[in-house]
């Protein structure tokens, strides 16, 4: 098998920011970073504040390019694509995603199709079927014909959600989705996108803070501390006590629901002292 024949590869991704001041040195924020995304797998990623998370979504997607090693999607370089190539096989959700402003959400939601559309971007019917889709989906019926600029901060991120899902692409990167949901939407959310990596063969990859809800959702989970993948695998060998520590510098105590069998952790106290 191509160990490079999958729908993402990082293959040894090293990545960097511009130095913020003259004669200081690059900000490196990804090392040695290898990471395969199957068809049908949701992988969470993990990790304290400033691990290089987004930064690692950032350059999978092409809006960073890496310093060292390379990206592979579909089997085929990312560097050598258009944009429009991309754009027609992946999605991506930023952490922060401004929505274009004086478009009602059905608008922007449609946007996701201009990749598959013409030089004169008349939508066809498969088109309109994928937003339709794609609002029903997200829970966006209601909200369609108003101004996606009034919307709450939850709002806009269902309709950044939708606009990636009417994109229809084979892989999907999302930064932090859960952002500004409440906890049904959240849910939703997460269902939604495992339903969606299960029935369409998708391959996924979120990044997150909840612990609880990777074990719930995850098929895989990848551990990122300082710029490094720590770990990376199933949700037993992963998500330990052990590794979770060594990832977070925290002891969590690490559960198991009677009903449902998945882990939960929770945060322990540090010991007084003195």
């Amino acid at each position: 098998m191509d160990p490079l024949n999958a729908p993402l590869v990082l293959d040894r991704v090293s990545a960097a920011y511009p130095p913020r001041r003259p004669g200081a040195a690059a900000e490196e924020r990804l090392v040695g970073v290898d990471l395969r995304l199957e068809a049908g797998e949701l992988v969470c990623v993990l990790g304290p504040n400033g691990a290089g998370k987004s930064t690692l979504v950032r350059v999978a997607s092409g809006l960073l390019a890496p310093s060292a090693g390379r990206v592979h999607l579909l089997g085929a370089p990312l560097d050598d694509r258009s944009r429009q190539d991309v754009a027609r096989v992946l999605a991506v959700v930023e952490q922060t995603q401004e929505l274009a402003m004086g478009f009602t959400v059905r608008e922007v939601v449609a946007m996701g199709r201009a990749p598959h559309q013409g030089a004169w971007m008349r939508p066809s019917k498969a088109d309109d079927e994928a937003v339709e889709r794609a609002i029903a989906r997200c829970d966006l019926d209601d909200l369609a014909s108003r101004p996606a600029g009034a919307l709450s901060g939850g709002e806009q991120k269902r309709v950044a959600i939708a606009r990636a899902l009417a994109q229809e692409p084979k892989v999907l990167l999302l930064d932090e989705p859960g952002a500004f949901l409440d906890v049904r939407h959240q849910l939703d959310l997460y269902e939604l996108l495992a339903h969606e990596v299960k029935d369409r063969g998708l391959a996924c990859l979120v990044v997150m803070h909840d612990l609880n809800v990777a074990a719930q959702f995850a098929d895989r989970v990848a551990l990122v501390k300082a710029g490094r993948l720590v770990a990376i695998g199933g949700i037993e060998d992963v998500m330990t006590w052990r590794v979770l520590k060594e990832t977070f510098d925290a002891d969590l105590y690490v559960g198991v629901n009677e009903l449902t069998g998945a882990r939960f952790f929770l945060p322990m106290r540090r010991a007084k002292t003195g």
